[in-house]
């Protein structure tokens, strides 16, 4: 083999190998081949916060095929993506497949064309250690501060939480947030609106008085004035304005668009937009560039040219402002921009068409429009009514961009209309509003306002939304809101009327909420660890890595500046001694017994805990409902969670009863024990739903066991949630033991001898780790009194 030319994904690959000749061949990395061990530190430092890495068990086999490959060609070509993340995997192919980094060919291209490819070929580099290092120093960054962070909130707030650098900001955002809507209080007002006319002409239109009055008094005043009151046109001011159209996208405008326009989450953004990257319909889909190359804009000229003709068309060289921006790479646009739509799924379709559109409209002319403003007198009062109309003269980048929502609003067009002309009112409606709260962040809204703070890269913006909502610190709201009357006066024919109306406020539907857990480990972090909270420190550190990418400082030096501090602040808050659980409220005492009520985060989520620990009976405990919280929550509508265990119905003669134990609400059927979802409250379960519930438990029961092995009574092969495995119990022990068998491997005809050796060799691998993670740890206390002295 004369060439061979690794990349980070399968379908990368397959779109690559066509471009390219029979003396190459195309593999895949599947993404990253080495990280830092998974457990454990993983850091030495001692040695310079060295990284300690390892080949996970699920690539062992792929590294094998790749060193066999790399060993087999005479020239390695690592094409993996663009950005720092790409590089690192670059680096680190070339470290396991014993390539020298300093010679090996590194191509880079932002866009899978054949074009592209064949130029990426023509001008190899080198790897760019200096990018590497800037993806190091975050990687290692973020272990710091998880490893570090996330035992001390399992000891002052509940097990298995976690905190991140980025994730606990963004957390903050949204708690932030959250503190502003309970704390606001709606103001009411009035808005007044009439619908005029001109005796002459036919076409009505919209004024709105040029001030709000505050109360139902005034208005209905305001009103009893217009009823005998003329209406006359006191001024006109026509002027030409221009509308110019927006930069192609980067990684956050197009995350933002899709969610307003398409309805589609960060996440599912990103999937489709690598799926048309990797099948070459778009150019790379993680930028912060608005700039576009020499070739898109003749492209997009020539398309302007033929389908609109010369006078739509107007170059446009975009710059980006946001911190940490790179020029060199190129905005989001089609590969293709002669390809107007493509095949796919509908998904891939809209997201494809409002690429298009913005590519090609962002190099289009100016839209003219000619804005009116009229100003309307009422006799008896200084109060006056303004409208506002608006006409397109020449559409210009409007052709392509269609006007779809409010930000892209609507044009109004008003009659004919002088200076000096009586109007008729119609109707004049003075309607209650009230002033608006905060709104809650979507996850568009939520990505802007990071970029906007300089927090986290395109390349971390969905992740960090995505771990913040599975980490059960963030969910996306589901309260429909609440219903809050207004009232509407209304002028017509020379009567006042006045309706009573009612709509709904305050809905959540698919904003991010912060949870129990989230406000609370947010409260803690913020109190006792500010600067890893702080908006303008995480700033700093992305910019710190920007210029670690661009060999202005070395990546150790940082991080151990970083170590330096937050280190011992990490012992001095571990040692703290709280009387309670952080965030535990005391909600009283109970009217029979006379125990404390206390309401915290359990283990397994909020919960009501009667009674203390050191209590000769044990403390009862009773989960909170979906619809509760731990900071506004009761005595009384903590006590009503005990009314518990229930009946809910009978089953196959015997009954369900609904519970609450030590790992939350449960129903028992027999001697079967099912969990209840989260969605689901053991005081509000149906029988039905109980009864889905155990048939799916059987069902998951009777498809778990795939074989068991005669030669080692005990050892089983279970299908689990993420695929099947080994699982070993001895007789008498009290838990099985689980080792993972590779997805490769095909469970169901594993022989012995293969079950044995996967369980030696993964026994072997833990008691590595476990002598590593003692070595760290041993380590790290050093360095800490080093610190000290």
């Amino acid at each position: 083999m004369k060439n061979l030319v690794i990349v980070e994904s399968p379908a990368k690959a397959k779109t690559i190998e066509k471009f390219l000749g029979k003396d190459f061949s195309v593999l895949s990395s599947y993404g990253h081949i080495r990280d830092l061990q998974k457990h454990g530190f993983s850091i030495d430092v001692d040695d310079d916060f060295k990284p300690i890495y390892e080949i996970p068990d699920d690539k062992k086999e792929l590294v094998k095929k790749l060193k066999k490959a790399a060993k087999e060609a005479d020239t390695v070509w690592l094409a993996s993506d663009e950005d720092r993340e790409g590089e690192a995997i670059a680096w680190h192919l070339a470290e396991v497949l014993d390539l020298d980094p300093s010679t090996t060919k590194r191509i880079v291209f932002h866009e899978i064309t054949k074009p592209a490819i064949l130029d990426a070929i023509e001008h190899p580099r080198t790897i760019d250690i200096d990018r590497v290092n800037a993806q190091q120093a975050r990687r290692v960054l973020d272990r710091i501060v998880g490893f570090e962070l996330s035992p001390v909130l399992w000891k002052k707030i509940k097990p298995s939480l976690s905190a991140g650098r980025v994730q606990s900001v963004a957390v903050r955002l949204i708690c932030e947030r959250e503190n502003e809507i309970a704390e606001f209080c709606p103001e009411p007002f009035f808005r007044l609106t009439g619908i005029f006319s001109l005796p002459s002409h036919s076409q009505s239109f919209k004024a709105e008085l040029s001030r709000r009055l505050p109360n139902s008094e005034e208005s209905r005043s305001f009103l009893e004035i217009c009823k005998n009151a003329s209406f006359r046109v006191s001024d006109v001011t026509v002027k030409p304005t221009k509308r110019s159209p927006f930069p192609p996208y980067t990684t956050s405008t197009l995350q933002q668009d899709a969610s307003r326009k398409l309805g589609f989450s960060v996440n599912q953004t990103m999937m489709i937009a690598q799926k048309l990257y990797e099948d070459g319909k778009i150019t790379y889909m993680r930028t912060d560039s608005t700039n576009l190359s020499d070739m898109a804009l003749r492209d997009i000229s020539e398309e302007i040219k033929s389908s609109l003709g010369e006078k739509f068309l107007k170059i446009r060289r975009y710059h980006t402002n946001s911190k940490g921006a790179q020029e060199a790479h190129e905005a989001i646009r089609p590969t293709y921009i002669s390809s107007r739509s493509i095949e796919g799924s509908p998904q891939e379709k809209r997201l494809y068409e409002l690429i298009w559109k913005r590519a090609v409209s962002s190099q289009m002319a100016d839209a003219e429009i000619e804005k009116t403003n009229v100003e309307i007198t009422v006799t008896g009062s200084s109060d006056t009514f303004k409208a506002e109309g608006e006409v397109v003269t020449f559409e210009g980048f409007l052709k392509v961009w269609k006007t779809e929502n409010a930000r892209d609003r609507e044009f109004v067009e008003l009659p004919p209309i002088n200076t000096g002309d009586a109007l008729e009112a119609e109707e004049i409606t003075a309607t209650q509003r009230f002033s608006q709260a905060p709104a809650r962040y979507s996850e568009a809204s939520l990505v802007k306002k990071m970029e906007d703070l300089g927090i986290g890269r395109p390349s971390t913006y969905a992740p960090t939304i995505s771990t913040i909502q599975a980490r059960d610190y963030v969910k996306r709201g589901e309260k429909e809101g609440v219903k809050r009357d207004y009232s509407i006066l209304s002028l017509k024919n020379g009567v006042i009327s006045e309706d009573i109306l009612s709509e709904n406020t305050g809905s959540e539907k698919g904003k991010l909420v912060p949870t129990d857990v989230g406000m609370i480990v947010n409260k803690f972090l913020t109190e006792y660890f500010p600067d890893i909270l702080d908006y303008n420190f995480t700033a700093r550190v992305e910019e710190k890595f920007d210029d670690i990418a661009e060999g202005k400082l070395g990546w150790q030096n940082e991080i151990s500046d970083f170590y330096g501090n937050f280190h011992p602040n990490i012992e001095e808050i571990n040692s703290l001694r709280m009387e309670r659980k952080v965030g535990e409220r005391l909600l009283g005492n109970h009217p029979e017994n006379g125990k404390p009520v206390y309401v915290k985060i359990g283990r397994f989520g909020p919960v009501v805990q009667i009674g203390d620990a050191a209590d000769e009976e044990k403390p009862l405990f009773a989960s909170l409902r979906g619809d509760q919280s731990v900071t506004s929550i009761t005595l009384d509508e903590a006590l009503k969670l005990f009314e518990l265990p229930r009946t809910v119905g009978e089953f196959e003669d015997k009954p369900i009863v609904a519970a609450i134990g030590k790992f939350g609400p449960y129903i028992k059927h027999g001697s079967m024990f099912v969990s209840i979802p989260k969605d689901l409250s053991p005081q509000g379960i149906t029988i039905e739903e109980a009864e889905n519930l155990i048939k799916a438990k059987r069902e998951e029961e009777a498809n778990r066991l795939i074989k068991s092995f005669s030669e080692m009574p005990g050892l089983e092969v279970l299908n689990g949630r993420y695929g099947a495995y080994l699982a070993y119990k001895p007789e008498g022990a009290r838990k099985a033991v689980n080792y993972r068998i590779p997805k490769t491997t095909d469970a169901s005809s594993l022989t012995f001898e293969e079950a044995k050796k996967l369980m030696e060799s993964q026994n072997a691998t833990a008691a590595r780790k476990s002598s590593a993670k003692s070595s760290t740890k041993a380590a790290a206390k050093t360095t800490a009194k080093k610190a000290k002295k």
